[in-house]
């Protein structure tokens, strides 16, 4: 485990220790001292900056959040075909599985043990919705006959080889979850099945 201590301001370090020991260990499992410890600032920062273990939970998967949908966004958006972007997801999630620190979905297993309707279930469900409506408008734009049954069949493959690859350790996953993803877009959609992916010039 890193021992780095962070720099930057009280938020910002508590939010970085946040980041490396939820991730790594869960949320549920790390105390706030451990946090505090890491970020190497004063319990009281802590509680003037956030009030509550729950709140800093809530800014750590809202960070996490901002970040994956700008990656996703940075990535997808070098593509000029509906289809070549979805792909592109998938070839990101192998990326993701390849991290010498990845451990899964931060979202669902924080969201595991979280309580109904509270802050942590609200940040996860939203990232949710947000990654659904993605693949259900890319999958509209595909030419897809029901955009909102596929893009929930695409959302499945990305959740199973995000399962798959965290429990097994297997980043082949998001390869399979990839061609899987090619079948239903050829058999569902009215798109050109193009042979290659084609990026933006």
């Amino acid at each position: 485990m890193s021992t780095t201590k962070f720099e930057g301001s009280p938020r910002e370090r508590l939010l970085a220790a946040a980041n490396e020991l939820f991730y790594e260990e869960g949320v549920h499992t790390v105390g706030i001292d451990r946090v505090i410890e890491r970020a190497g600032v004063a319990k009281a920062s802590l509680y003037s900056t956030f009030g509550s273990k729950d709140e800093l939970v809530r800014a750590y998967l809202s960070a996490r959040s901002t970040k994956r949908q700008a990656r996703l966004l940075e990535r997808i958006e070098t593509f000029e075909e509906p289809r070549d972007k979805i792909l592109a997801i998938y070839d990101l999630l192998g990326e993701l599985f390849a991290e010498p620190t990845f451990r899964g979905c931060a979202f669902f297993r924080a969201s595991a043990d979280a309580p109904e309707g509270g802050k942590i279930r609200t940040v996860c469900h939203d990232y949710r919705s947000w990654l659904t409506d993605l693949l259900t408008q890319l999958a509209s734009e595909a030419g897809a006959a029901d955009p909102a049954q596929l893009g929930r069949q695409l959302l499945l493959l990305h959740d199973g080889a995000t399962m798959g690859a965290a429990m097994d350790g297997d980043a082949g996953r998001a390869e399979l979850a990839r061609k899987l993803a090619e079948g239903l877009l050829n058999a569902r959609t009215s798109a050109p099945k193009a042979r290659g992916a084609r990026r933006k010039r």
